[in-house]
């Protein structure tokens, strides 16, 4: 295969990557912000492609428009309207990004089919994905549609981590993991299923604070209707980090400091730590929305470092992929 062919799918498999988590980041500032209907329509927003910026671009009766189609009390605010314009933008340059990665994985056609189908794969579902942001507006925000548009976004990221992985594998094997101790794939496995369990609690509770929020509480007294899963939510969070730098020490008992195997768990330990703190401040300081949208990376980032850290090992050990 041609190197430079190689070296620009990687390239561009680490920029889908990148771009996947800035949608992520700014799903979770639509969210936090409240602008999830600063765009009341979809693809268009307000009937324009590029929306409007003063209420006075809109027809005089858009309220009535807009209630005709089921979304009553809309109400134009241009800093809500760009915010999820923006997030859209970024969702489009996502399935530019993943078509082109999906067009250049053609030359693995001959070597390592699964990476192209991976490819393909994974261009599908950022489709799919498409597809159901634009039900989530449909569906005036329900919170199970938002929860699941969530969960799609790190399907995409464990495939394309698993593509960009796969095709490097041959350079991932020479890394040395023999010392590592054989529970180490086990607690790792752990450690991701943890992650997820630590996800979906903490969609429960942001659809609880959503709910709480539509109440007309003042912010400051939000925490005191929080339901139980937050609690359980919060205590966990103790498990995982324990659970994770257990990983690291071995990591750095087994493989040195410079092996890509103990700079990706430092990675991880470094991401758990900075959720926690996220989760503290949404605790103690009246769920400031900064903290939400950083929160909510955080849990995706260590998903995808703990993700990226399995198939490097597994390579490392040359076991079944």
């Amino acid at each position: 295969m041609n190197p430079e062919a190689i070296r620009y799918f990687r390239r561009l498999g680490i920029i889908t990557i990148i771009t996947v988590y800035c949608v992520i980041l700014a799903g979770g500032i639509v969210r936090a912000s409240g602008a999830g209907m600063g765009c009341p329509d979809w693809p268009t927003c307000f009937g324009q492609w590029i929306p409007p910026t003063n209420e006075a671009q809109l027809p005089s009766n858009y309220h009535d428009i807009y209630a005709q189609r089921g979304y009553e009390n809309t109400q134009f605010n241009p800093v809500k309207t760009w915010t999820e314009y923006t997030n859209r933008l970024i969702g489009a340059s996502l399935g530019i990004l993943i078509f082109l990665v999906a067009w250049s994985s053609r030359i693995y056609l001959s070597t390592d089919k699964p990476i192209f189908y991976l490819s393909v794969g994974s261009f599908l579902l950022v489709g799919f994905q498409g597809w159901l942001g634009s039900s989530v507006v449909a569906s005036n925000l329900k919170p199970v549609m938002i929860t699941l548009h969530m969960l799609i976004a790190l399907l995409i990221v464990a495939l394309l981590i698993y593509t960009l992985a796969r095709s490097q594998r041959d350079s991932l094997s020479q890394l040395d993991a023999s010392l590592l101790p054989p529970k180490f794939n086990t607690v790792l496995l752990i450690a991701m299923l943890m992650t997820l369990t630590q996800v979906a609690m903490g969609t429960q509770v942001r659809e609880a604070v959503d709910v709480i929020a539509q109440a007309h509480i003042e912010r400051q007294f939000w925490r005191d209707d929080f339901p139980i899963i937050f609690y359980i939510h919060r205590s966990f969070s103790s498990l995982i980090l324990f659970t994770n730098l257990w990983l690291v020490w071995r990591l750095y008992q087994a493989v040195g400091t410079q092996s890509l195997l103990f700079r990706t768990g430092l990675a991880l330990a470094s991401l758990v730590i900075t959720a926690i703190l996220a989760g503290m401040a949404l605790d103690r300081l009246d769920v400031p929305p900064i903290a939400q949208p950083i929160h909510l990376l955080m849990a995706n980032l260590i998903f995808g470092a703990q993700f990226f850290l399995y198939r490097s090992y597994r390579y490392a050990l040359n076991l079944p992929a």
